[in-house]
């Protein structure tokens, strides 16, 4: 079933939730419509538990063409700029930290914002038409996006402004080379294998991935010492967890581990009392 929402429309694979720009007509630029709606979807999934991995894609031939180019021309004074990006922080960094693993499929451009859309999920697959374009500096305006925490990150500091500094663009294969996606595959095959990964996350302990992605947002900011703590309270809730109970027990008996199974098995509790969900 496909749930629409202004500019977004979302479809649920078993333990997959798809999510698709669809504002095909303006290449899926990120329009207020899309970005309230990204952000509702997001919400929604960290409060469905069965919601096990995500898949991000996009209708039309393009990925995202960035910022809206009518906002950005009716809606640049001081004020207004700083109002979207307020809303913008109830939207990416979320998506960026969200408890379940992200997968992201890309064809044709994504430029600037968009490049940075994909940039914050866990593991890319593009095809053979994509291109990562920086495209900031050529309107004169500053990486945005969370660009400027994940692509540092991801390809290093002087790759980095190599590429922002120069208004680069990237096809597939250098977009694979420089570490921004697990694969290239044609165009027509990018859904299959991208659901295909997200399925697969999906079946494996999908909440201690959550748990591993917190730690690893921290890498860059944490001494040796504090790293260390979190990957004590990391592993402690991991080793509570059904998932590792489910591991562990297939290592001993010499079976393959079906974590989701054993997850589904247990009753959920948020620890919330009864009476505030039937509130709810």
């Amino acid at each position: 079933m496909i749930t629409q929402y202004p500019h977004v429309e979302t479809e649920r694979r078993g333990s997959v939730l798809i999510i698709r720009l669809a504002n095909e007509k303006a290449s899926n630029s990120l329009t207020r419509e899309m970005r309230f709606s990204l952000r509702d979807i997001v919400r929604e999934i960290e409060d469905d538990h069965t919601v096990r991995a995500v898949y991000l894609t996009s209708k039309g031939k393009n990925f995202c063409a960035g910022g809206d180019l009518r906002m950005l021309t009716e809606a640049n004074e001081p004020w207004p700029v700083h109002r979207r990006f307020r809303h913008a922080a109830t939207l990416f960094p979320p998506l960026l930290q969200l408890n379940r693993p992200v997968v992201c499929g890309v064809r044709g451009v994504a430029i600037g914002g968009g490049m940075g859309l994909a940039l914050m999920a866990d593991l890319v697959i593009v095809g053979e038409s994509a291109k990562f374009s920086a495209g900031f500096f050529r309107l004169g305006a500053v990486p945005d996006c969370m660009t400027l925490y994940t692509l540092p990150r991801t390809i290093g500091l002087a790759k980095t402004r190599n590429f922002i500094y120069t208004n680069g663009t990237w096809g597939a294969d250098e977009i694979v080379s420089n570490g921004l996606a697990l694969e290239a595959v044609p165009d027509d095959e990018v859904d299959a294998k991208g659901l295909a990964l997200a399925e697969k996350l999906a079946s494996g302990p999908a909440e201690v991935m959550g748990v591993a992605k917190q730690l690893l947002l921290k890498s860059f900011e944490s001494s040796a010492a504090e790293l260390m703590d979190y990957e004590d309270f990391g592993q402690v809730l991991a080793m509570s967890s059904v998932e590792f109970r489910e591991g562990l027990q297939a290592l001993i008996e010499k079976r393959p581990s079906d974590p989701q199974a054993a997850a589904a098995a247990i009753p959920y509790n948020d620890g919330l009392p009864s009476s505030v969900k039937a509130a709810e």
